[in-house]
């Protein structure tokens, strides 16, 4: 009866959802072509993140090696738009992650996932509270919050002044959204504003090859001693000077910061519906707007620490300060603007998202039905666009920006791995067919073959069947899980570098092992037959470029403090006391 029960329990936890079949590729709604894909995904990817994480992680984190931290924090991202772009391929539907871990991998990890989604979305929010903060410091000459005292609570302590600067932004971005909400040519609208942002961040660069100076690269003792910031060669917490002032771990650090700047390329997966032939333009779009994004902020930290020797940046400070510091004050204005065009167009995009990720896990049976009504109506979508602002500025107000920044970057590559373990699993199954009971029934089947297959050493190194098997499909899954333990011990020991490059015998014969039993099994993974069925793209490499993206997004995630791993764990108690008090057992899915 327990072994029942277990059973039982275990299958709804990886129940898996049907696919209806998507609507003809030529029918009228679909009018989104790839430069519509491209420009979206660029348009909401060249955010406000390029403007304000000079900051935080060139003065505070990096310093000029701010230039590694976006090469770093591209190539994570292009590894992960690498993996979206084949479940797009093979999941042709509207989406996100949240439904493509849903028909692949089953209900607990989509859960999971959508739970991840949604905290992101919340401090992305917050983020964007943040930022407008610091674009209207900007415009009235860093006293934004001098004159909301002066106006209106001239004896207020700070505290209060800062609650009512956080207000102010919470009823200005929420009358712009609900301004924005029924605007048929919001298309036309973004591709402007998504032009403007990208000439301004091209005369940012440009401009940075122009006027700055090779030396800001290489700071040494007397540049801070002239700089009246020490008389020693130590700047303590400003670092110690040079190209990478705060070390490797500097680097580190600042990479899993400026993760947050490539996050917003998924926004494409939601639009396959209205996408022409999607299983070819999904793909493709994403990988062209990653590219040109990491262009872009490659560019763009290269060209502010080349013009502004990083201890000058101040704490909150954006990308067009740099061109005061040059003297360039029509510039400033010009990329101040350019600042606007991308807060806007967070504005017109941003509430669709959470609004339909909260909806389908609603639709599924996975939250309370009350929020399925979040997209229905005339009165509903407002009031949760209000609800959803109240809590961004909530987070917005008792989160530091560095925390938020944490929060959204490390949700963003849990995800990242997710969809890279999906892909790893994915390619090594059998065909199943999608959708309704005929599915169901199939999968069914393919649960029960292992048992009647035998499993031998040779099996697991020279397959007999040249197409993926149930046996071959299960290896691979349980490879797939135990490597991807094996990359989250081996990222947790490289987290203790220094005591590696002390010489401990120790822990390198601890790495050593590790490393023999990773390469094992990614072997095994190897030699197991993959899916020959015809989709428009495929990651290239497996499985080493899916198991590298794992590694990478888990080793960049033991960057985060603990502060932001409480609050993401508290996030995550949260939504798992919701599932399996609710969601398990309410499951839309039979």
């Amino acid at each position: 009866m327990l072994c029942q029960a277990l059973r039982r329990f275990g299958k709804k936890l990886v129940r898996k959802h049907p696919l209806e079949l998507p609507v003809a590729e030529n029918a009228p709604a679909r009018s989104l072509s790839t430069l519509d894909l491209v420009v979206l995904g660029v348009g909401n990817t060249l955010g406000v993140s390029v403007y304000i994480l000079a900051g935080e992680v060139a003065r505070d984190q990096a310093g000029p090696s701010f230039v590694i931290c976006s090469l770093v924090a591209g190539l994570t991202s292009v590894l992960a738009g690498l993996c979206y772009g084949e479940i797009s391929a093979r999941v042709p539907h509207s989406g996100s992650a949240y439904l493509y871990s849903y028909v692949t991998v089953g209900e607990l990890w989509a859960f999971i996932t959508g739970w991840f989604l949604i905290l992101t979305t919340f401090a992305h929010i917050g983020i964007r509270i943040w930022a407008w903060t610091l674009f209207f410091d900007n415009l009235f000459g860093n006293k934004f919050s001098l004159t909301l005292q002066e106006t209106f609570l001239p004896q207020a302590p700070g505290v209060f002044v800062e609650i009512l600067s956080f207000i102010v932004m919470f009823l200005l971005l929420l009358i712009m959204e609900l301004l924005t909400r029924n605007i048929r040519q919001l298309s036309l609208v973004t591709k402007t504003l998504t032009l403007v942002k990208v000439l301004a961040l091209g005369f940012v660069i440009i401009s940075g090859f122009l006027k700055g100076d090779l030396h800001n690269w290489k700071l040494a003792e007397d540049d801070y001693i002239k700089a009246g910031l020490n008389d020693t060669s130590s700047l303590g917490l400003l670092g110690s000077g040079g190209f990478v002032p705060f070390g490797f771990q500097g680097i580190l650090r600042g990479s899993a910061t400026c993760v947050y700047a490539f996050t917003g390329f998924n926004i494409i997966v939601t639009r396959v519906e209205l996408a022409q032939n999607p299983k070819c333009s999904i793909p493709k779009s994403i990988m062209i707007s990653l590219f040109i994004c990491f262009l872009v902020y490659f560019g763009v930290s290269a060209a502010l620490t080349l013009m502004v020797p990083y201890y000058q940046l101040q704490p909150g400070s954006t990308l067009p300060e740099a061109f005061l510091h040059i003297g360039w004050v029509p510039a400033y204005h010009f990329v101040n603007f350019g600042f606007f065009c991308s807060l806007s167009t967070k504005v017109f995009g941003n509430m669709f998202p959470i609004r339909q990720q909260v909806y389908m896990m609603a639709k599924d049976g996975l939250l309370f039905p009350v929020l399925a009504r979040i997209q229905t109506g005339t009165y509903m979508p407002i009031l949760a666009t209000m609800i959803i602002f109240i809590v961004g500025t909530i987070m917005a107000f008792f989160l530091g920006f560095t925390d938020l920044l944490d929060l959204r970057s490390i949700g963003a590559l849990l995800v990242f791995s997710l969809q890279a373990f999906i892909v790893l699993i994915l390619r090594y199954q059998p065909e199943r067919k999608n959708g309704g009971k005929e599915g169901n029934e199939a999968d069914v089947q393919e649960e029960n073959r292992p048992a009647a297959e035998s499993l031998t050493l040779q099996a697991l190194f020279f397959p007999g069947n040249p197409t993926p098997t149930a046996l071959s499909g299960w290896v691979v899954s349980v490879c797939s899980s135990l490597l991807v333990l094996l990359l989250t011990l081996l990222c947790l020991v490289l987290a203790r570098w220094p005591v590696l490059l002390s010489g401990d015998p120790v822990w390198i014969t601890v790495v050593v092992l590790l490393l023999v039993l990773i390469t094992g099994m990614t072997g095994v993974i190897w030699r197991q037959p993959q899916s020959s069925s015809p989709i428009h793209f495929k990651v290239p490499g497996l499985p080493l470029l899916p198991l590298l993206s794992i590694f990478l997004n888990v080793y960049l995630m033991m960057q985060m403090t603990a502060g932001t791993w409480a609050l993401f764990g508290s996030w995550v108690l949260v939504g798992l006391a919701i599932y399996f008090g609710y969601g398990i057992r309410h499951s839309q899915i039979p």
